[in-house]
């Protein structure tokens, strides 16, 4: 039997070093997402604070037979997302100066979320979730783009569970504590602990790489050609990157937001155990369940065919209209069961996305390609605000089925 190779005393502090990047980017990946996720699962929360000012809660539900927050948590979506997308549209073009993205990640984050829990007024609020969006969008495209300089492509696999584990501890987090009887102003609070933990780890446990452009690699790859880093060569890659990686990349996201800011508050079982918006915050706890499990399969399920995911996704939608206008599933674990498949493929695209585009593309392209793709789910999630909106509004118009 062959006798297994000692460690040396040299290997052990780079084997602990990457312990501890890798874990670092698990944490990058959680609380990155986390304000993003928190936001979201505080939607219905938000925009009671709108409707309050005149009633109009009531109004919908006595006229419509539903019960509807009149501007829908599609306002929410948007103001969560679309600074995100200008600043993943931008971003790739501009020169990785990590330490300064990072900071600006972390304090705008941390405004982020005191603005919102403070609310001073509706427009405090609002900015509050730009500013998240802001810190949200800043940090993916650069942290991912930061992964291309580190040896291994584990630091892949630890961001996107991380960023898995942020939807599920973020939507978990913020329901168990409102349960629990926290204000949402106290909730909102106790979660600074996010963008203080990530710089913690940025700049306490990571030992960064030296950057160089001409040797940008994942595990033994090394590109032989110099980066394409002008702007000319970096949109030549774009039809490219577009059509095998983003597209069905972006639909998926397109289809579950979609779902989830346009249809989960009308998804209400009146005759269970939990209240309506106790079932829209546990809706978002299955979704980002499924959604932590398949973030975590990159090293166990390989999934090359994105384009099938996009499909799925796609029925998940039609499924729950049809829900949403007919009540045909009639009890509320089948639409549970429903959303907790939805976050399961949502996941799935997003870490066979990225772990395609870090084995197939050329290493001297991955770190736009890395950062670029992260533009594509930002671009549909906004449509899927934008179509939630009025969708939600006319859906509220139809006598509910569910009584």
């Amino acid at each position: 039997m062959e006798e297994r190779r000692q460690e040396t005393p040299q290997e052990r502090p780079k084997r602990w070093q990457g312990l501890k990047t890798m874990i670092s980017f698990w944490m990058f990946g959680l609380c990155n997402n986390f304000g993003y996720v928190v936001m979201l699962s505080a939607a219905h929360d938000i925009m009671r604070e709108f409707d309050e000012t005149d009633g109009s809660v009531e109004k919908v539900k006595a006229f419509y037979k539903r019960e509807c927050n009149v501007y829908g948590t599609g306002a929410i979506l948007l103001a969560d997302i679309f600074p995100s997308i200008l600043i993943k549209l931008v971003a790739p073009f501009f020169p990785l100066f990590i330490h300064v993205r990072v900071a600006t990640t972390v304090i705008t984050s941390a405004f982020g979320f005191i603005l919102v829990a403070l609310k001073w007024n509706k427009w405090s609020i609002i900015l509050g979730v730009i500013l998240t969006s802001i810190s949200s969008g800043l940090g993916e495209t650069s942290l991912l783009a930061y992964t291309v300089f580190f040896k291994t492509k584990n630091v892949i696999s630890t961001w996107s569970s991380g960023t898995g584990a942020a939807g599920l501890f973020g939507s978990f987090a913020y329901a168990a504590l409102i349960n629990l009887g926290l204000s949402p102003t106290t909730t909102l609070l106790s979660m600074l602990v996010s963008p203080a933990a990530m710089a913690f780890c940025f700049w306490g446990l990571v030992e960064h790489p030296k950057i160089n452009k001409k040797e940008s690699y994942l595990e033994v790859d090394r590109p032989t050609v110099q980066d394409k880093h002008t702007f000319k060569e970096k949109v030549a890659l774009l039809p490219h990157l577009i059509v095998v990686y983003t597209a069905p990349f972006g639909l998926v996201y397109l289809f579950e937001y979609f779902v989830n800011q346009g249809l989960f508050e009308l998804l209400y079982f009146p005759q269970t155990f939990l209240n309506h918006h106790s079932q829209y915050r546990w809706y978002q706890v299955l979704y980002q369940t499924g959604v932590f499990i398949s973030r975590s399969s990159m090293n166990l399920v390989k999934i090359n065919n994105t384009w099938l995911l996009a499909i799925l996704q796609g029925l998940n939608l039609i499924l729950l209209v049809l829900e949403v206008v007919y009540g045909y599933m009639r009890y509320l674990i089948i639409v549970m069961l429903v959303v907790l498949w939805e976050g399961l493929l949502g996941g799935a695209s997003y870490v066979n996305t990225y772990r395609r585009i870090a084995s197939e593309i050329a290493p001297a392209e991955r770190e736009f390609s890395m950062a670029m793709n992260s533009f594509g789910d930002a671009v549909m999630i906004t449509l899927a605000g934008i179509i939630a909106i009025p969708s939600h509004n006319q859906l509220c118009k139809l006598k509910s089925p569910y009584y």
